[in-house]
């Protein structure tokens, strides 16, 4: 079973995750010891407004950390939060607040804080490169104040989210470790704040997906607080899946039918197909198709299939990724995310982002098997990084003589992909089956999916497979609704379907509290 990779190169690549080892970069990472000086909970409040679609909204910003404990009330860790409250309102019970939380696992929540849902945004262009600084923050128009309050969490160890007194790595990085921790502090949160009888929501991006799968189970059959909504962006639940690396599964071949929609729309956006259709909806409808039929079934014949098959099946790649056809059949009909990546623009000697397939960058090595590097990183890390640290300093006033971390990659050594999915049995990296139980626990539960068509990391249509699987009764599946856009992994980025993803969750919040 694949470990997941902790050793990866980039800040970005951490708002997304894959199953891998990778020694090398283990071996330069620190080792982590507890901070002994933050063991008391901090908070700074400030006020500020926004302008949501022409509609004005004050609001207080709460900047603080709470302290989690362990079984003998003793201090393991300061978790990191930005809440935002919208003022005037009398009875908070009528009042949503939804807690927000990126991927990695090891990555802060800059990015749905700075880029998403936060009062303010960083402005990019774009699928265009970020030029360096000065960068530039605005107003957003699209903050989700207008709907919820929000709490953007960071995980233990990134941000400033730090582990403290007798806390401990194996205490949380894993999966069941990870969503307790959320739990709690969710818990405390609640608590601290008076809004046990609030509406509750869950929006998780990337492997913040995997984390909300867990979380909801057991925020809900263990600690009796049920959700009105579960709001998944670039879903990942089942690594079996997963688009990068599903060659060192051998023998489980859906990773490659459920990534060419994918591949797909990243032909027809970067004009390399032999035949560009003019829509790109009516295209994947008919790539989809294929995906789970012929082309499922041509991979199940391994070693038994035909070269005359062989040949027909990779003349069909060869018109829905525009990849060569002599490229398809030397790769045995098994063209994964990565290699797609480096491949697609090799003549340019370019490779497409991972995250965000729309974007594009020089090659390291035009002779590599696949990408080396998401492009997406260095078009926009800096701007949130650079701006984010001006903004909760002197806005939030919050983080003076601090460090923020945007990643944890250097503390995190390994991550725990044993997972307890109840009754005594334990899977590895799919979390599908606690999603269920949560919708099943609570058959009010309401989720939405949404998903970026040119996402390569967390593929659309592996994402929509996986719902469509969980194990639960099909009466239960009018509860999931499901969302698209001409985007990436990190949807917010195109500045259409930041409107559109802003204007679905409020539609879908409002729908689900009364």
């Amino acid at each position: 079973m694949k470990k997941l990779m902790l050793g990866i190169f980039t800040v970005i690549f951490f708002t997304t995750c894959i199953f891998a080892q990778n020694a090398d970069m283990q071996k330069k990472q620190q080792e982590h010891k507890p901070d002994s000086l933050n063991i008391k909970s901090e908070e700074v409040n400030t006020e500020g407004s926004v302008t949501v679609e022409g509609q004005n909204i004050n609001y207080k910003a709460v900047a603080g950390t709470i302290i989690l404990k362990n079984d003998k009330e003793e201090p393991t860790c300061s978790m990191f939060y930005v809440a935002y409250f919208k003022k005037g309102v009398s009875d908070v019970s009528h009042r949503p607040v939804t807690f927000f939380y990126n991927g990695g696992p090891g990555s802060s929540t800059i990015w749905l804080h700075m880029g998403a849902f936060g009062p303010k945004r960083v402005f990019s262009d774009d699928n265009k490169y970020s030029p360096p600084a000065p960068y530039k923050l605005v107003n957003n128009d699209y903050s989700l104040l207008d709907a919820t309050d929000m709490v953007f969490i960071d995980a233990p160890a990134t941000g400033f989210s730090r582990l403290v007194g007798k806390g401990k790595d194996k205490d949380f990085f894993g999966i069941d470790q990870d969503a307790n921790a959320f739990a709690q502090f969710i818990m405390k949160f609640i608590t601290k704040f008076n809004r046990w009888n609030s509406p509750k929501y869950l929006f998780g991006e990337s492997y913040g997906t995997t984390r909300s799968a867990v979380l909801s189970n057991i925020l809900q059959s263990r600690d009796n607080i049920d959700l009105n909504g579960v709001i998944l962006l670039s879903e990942i639940l089942n690594f079996d899946i997963d688009a990068d690396t599903p060659d060192d599964i051998p023998g489980i071949d859906l990773g490659y039918s459920l990534t060419l929609p994918s591949m797909a729309a990243t032909a027809w956006y970067h004009k390399k197909l032999p035949d560009q259709p003019k829509e790109l909806e009516p295209f994947l409808k008919q790539v989809e198709q294929y995906a789970v039929n012929e082309y499922t079934l041509a991979l199940m014949k391994g070693s038994e299939i035909s070269q005359q098959e062989k040949e027909k099946v990779a003349e069909k790649l060869h018109e829905y990724t525009g990849l060569p056809k002599d490229y398809i059949i030397k790769s045995n009909l098994r063209v994964s995310g990565n290699q797609f990546e480096k491949q697609l623009l090799s003549d340019d000697d370019m490779t497409t982002g991972r995250l965000d397939s729309r974007f594009s960058g020089t090659s390291m090595d035009p002779l590599s098997k696949g990408s080396q590097y998401d492009p997406l990183d260095p078009a926009i890390s800096s701007a949130y990084v650079s701006l984010f640290n001006q903004y909760v300093r002197e806005d939030l006033k919050f983080g003076k003589d601090k460090t923020y971390r945007p990643s944890a990659y250097n503390f995190i050594k390994s991550w725990e992909t044993k997972h307890n999915i109840g009754r005594g049995h334990i899977n590895y990296g799919n979390v599908s089956p606690d999603l269920a139980m949560a919708m099943k626990y609570n058959p009010h539960l309401k989720v939405m999916l949404n998903s970026g068509y040119f996402d390569l990391g967390t593929p659309f249509y592996a994402a929509e497979y996986t719902l469509h699987h969980l194990p639960m009764p099909d009466n239960l599946q009018k509860n999931i609704e499901y969302y698209h856009y001409m985007s990436g992994h990190m949807v917010y980025l195109h500045p259409e379907s930041l409107k559109k993803i802003h204007d679905n969750t409020t539609k879908f919040i409002k729908n689900t509290h009364s």
